[in-house]
């Protein structure tokens, strides 16, 4: 991605912040807003109230005070932000859970603690954030961002007040983080997607339930040690005693296959070749199977309380054994490519990640509280979705173009005011 610099962008700039930063509530915060986003889509240098202040002119206690201390609440923001850019983009799409660490020195920033990144590849000092991303062929933005609360950090009353951390803000597991963040998104004008989550979501079969719940399809990641049956067993039946409340009827359930057991069993005949996209060096393919397969969740306590669904296996041939599993309530219909698609379609975020953190700054807030860090990861997104928006502009044959109504609105004299006079100046 690239920053914006022509006075078409700057003016398209002006018309895609105008409606997010309306909800942000006074003419103060709305500069600051705006000040801050430019400074995040400049190059160069580490995206921090000072680093942004001194190379664009700006007061730097302003903009800190604007991130750390302003009452301004990020939700309604985020929920403008994300029904504007879904709008231009297709309704087949992924609903994508994942999680990133955010590197951090010492004990004092909010949610920071020893514990494991998948960024990082181990455990470090770092704090954790929980996204809920919209996926589809032609790009993926983020949705919404939780910080996790680690239980330490949850009971700890005097680290909570100096961070700032509301009082009904409690430990939840990452999974029941991305819950809440799927809920508030069934309220907003958004496409409803496939939900989409690697094993460390997928494996908790809690997290499966409220899927369901919630009448959502998913395709997750699952561990090889995840138990399944081939054929469907049955589920608790109620029983009606002579007094009391309703007892549950078991059956005795046969031991469950584990998924290299599954893949062990198969014939050749089950396996595909699929193609999935094509990658910058060529198509990527790879060799799966899927296979009809009901999830032994609670067998222990002599129930099953999951569907049967699919399984989906990855097995290159290269490989000695398989790679990746995934389990799905999609219909009894679902094609293996449907199936596939939706499995890898992670890949987005993971690449989103790595942009947000290296040319948007996701990674450089330097303060310490609780509404510093969703008020800065927010300003990210609105920076991010804005690049976002502008590449989809370029892609061959996209419908997506800037209305007249986005460079022309009669607030976009002040808004214009407000940009930085490096880019007016960089300007034609």
């Amino acid at each position: 991605m690239q920053t914006y610099a022509s006075k078409a962008q700057r003016d398209r700039l002006i018309g895609f912040l105008l409606p997010v930063l309306a909800r942000t509530g006074r003419s103060e915060r709305r500069k600051w807003g705006a000040f801050w986003v430019q400074g995040l889509l400049m190059e160069g240098g580490r995206k921090t109230a000072a680093g942004i202040a001194s190379r664009n002119g700006g007061d730097a206690q302003a903009l800190q005070q604007f991130v750390n201390q302003s009452p301004w609440d990020w939700a309604p923001v985020r929920a403008v932000l994300a029904e504007n850019c879904v709008a231009r983009m297709s309704t087949r799409c992924a609903w994508v859970i994942d999680d990133t660490g955010f590197p951090k020195k010492g004990d004092k920033s909010v949610g920071v603690a020893r514990q494991y990144s998948g960024t990082l590849g181990k455990v470090g000092n770092c704090q954790i954030g929980v996204s809920l991303n919209y996926a589809t062929d032609e790009g993926c933005i983020p949705l919404d961002f939780e910080l996790y609360l680690p239980e330490g950090w949850a009971q700890d009353g005097q680290r909570r007040k100096d961070a700032g951390v509301p009082g009904w803000v409690q430990f939840k597991e990452k999974w029941r983080l991305s819950i809440g963040m799927i809920e508030a998104a069934l309220g907003l004008k958004v496409p409803r997607g496939i939900v989409v989550a690697d094993a460390g979501y997928g494996n908790v079969g809690d997290f499966r339930s409220e899927l369901r719940r919630l009448q959502l399809s998913y395709v997750v990641g699952v561990s090889p040690e995840t138990g399944v049956y081939l054929t469907e067993q049955s589920m608790p039946e109620a029983e009606q005693g002579s007094t009391g409340r309703p007892r549950t009827r078991h059956h005795n359930l046969p031991k469950p296959l584990s998924l290299p057991e599954v893949a062990a069993k198969l014939e050749a005949e089950n396996w595909k070749r699929v193609v999935w996209r094509q990658g910058t060096k060529g198509e990527l393919r790879s060799r799966f199977a899927a296979v009809r397969a009901q999830p032994s969740h609670g067998h222990n306590q002599k129930h099953v309380n999951d569907v049967m669904g699919w399984l989906l296996i990855e097995w290159p041939e290269a490989e000695p054994e398989p790679t990746k599993y995934w389990i799905s309530n999609l219909g009894i219909n679902a094609e293996i490519r449907d199936l596939v698609y939706w499995a890898k379609i992670r890949w987005w975020v993971e690449q989103n990640y790595q942009q947000l953190k290296q040319e948007v700054g996701l990674t450089h807030f330097e303060g310490r509280t609780w509404t510093g860090w969703h008020h800065h990861v927010t300003l990210c997104m609105m920076a991010f979705d804005f690049l976002v928006m502008e590449s989809l502009r370029v892609k061959k044959n996209f419908w997506v173009d800037a209305a007249e109504s986005e460079t022309g609105n009669a607030g976009d004299a002040e808004l214009d005011a407000w940009l930085l006079p490096y880019l007016q100046a960089k300007a034609p």
